[in-house]
């Protein structure tokens, strides 16, 4: 066990509780400036990572039925072969590109990515201060076919780059089928657990993902999310995320810049 990944692991995890945002967009990056950890593998055990702790989140909406199962049936069927494909792609990527030209096609494949999270994430903000001009339509039938294909792009950047399942396919999910927000994040959770275990499965076939970093992270990351889901009404939740866009902001500045 790794002493400084737990603490960072519970950095990570009382953000997540605090916001219920941050678990790629903030895992990721640290483990590649903090720890050295190399992108692939950054990327690998992260998806290990989040597959566990979205089990637990969504054993707890499904218990609260908070989850939309014909939505995730349709997310699901482009998100799942979707993140086999990112995965693949970055293992294909590895045994046939020198080490050097792989670590700089992760570093904008994760820069880009980090870009369309702040996107998204600013998009989420900007109309949940406009709820009233995006009224749940009650009783409208999910578009299958754009929820298919939303989920194939999803499943794709999370595959490749651990980043994507929650802010950014929130964002374009309210887009497409707007539903109340316990009910959204509830039904992301469950499909993001497919999408994450499916493209962890594939990185460790790749001998991405590091078990004891995961591990590690896991020992933090657990006592974080339940302490920051009790500060959550105490801290500024503006100030939290304006630290997020920042740091994400960064991120994607060093990585394009690399």
């Amino acid at each position: 066990m790794d002493l400084r990944v737990s603490i960072g692991g519970f950095v990570v995890g009382a953000l997540i509780g605090l916001t219920g945002m941050g678990g790629g967009s903030i895992m990721t990056p640290m483990l590649i400036f903090l720890f050295n950890i190399h992108p692939t593998t950054a990327v690998g055990t992260d998806l290990l990572y989040a597959s566990i702790t979205k089990l637990v989140g969504a054993i707890q909406h499904i218990r609260q039925r908070t989850v939309d199962f014909t939505v995730v049936m349709y997310l699901a069927l482009g998100s799942v072969p979707g993140a086999a494909l990112g995965s693949l792609g970055i293992g294909w990527m590895e045994h046939h590109l020198n080490a050097a030209a792989l670590d700089l096609w992760m570093s904008r494949i994760l820069g880009g990515v980090y870009i369309l999270a702040i996107a998204a994430m600013l998009w989420r903000w900007w109309r949940s201060r406009h709820a009233d001009a995006h009224k749940v339509q009650v009783g409208a039938r999910p578009p299958a076919a754009r929820l298919v294909v939303l989920g194939l792009v999803a499943g794709t950047i999370v595959g490749a780059t651990s980043i994507g399942s929650g802010s950014i396919l929130v964002a374009m999910l309210g887009l497409l089928y707007p539903m109340a927000a316990a009910r959204m994040v509830g039904t992301d959770v469950v499909q993001g657990v497919l999408v994450t275990a499916v493209a962890a499965l594939v990185h460790f076939a790749f001998g991405n993902v590091d078990l004891g970093l995961a591990a590690s992270i896991l020992i933090g990351s657990i006592p974080g999310i339940l302490l920051g889901s009790r500060l959550t009404a105490r801290l500024p939740e503006k100030a939290i995320q304006a630290a997020l866009l920042m740091m994400l902001g960064w991120s994607s500045w060093n990585l394009l810049m690399k």
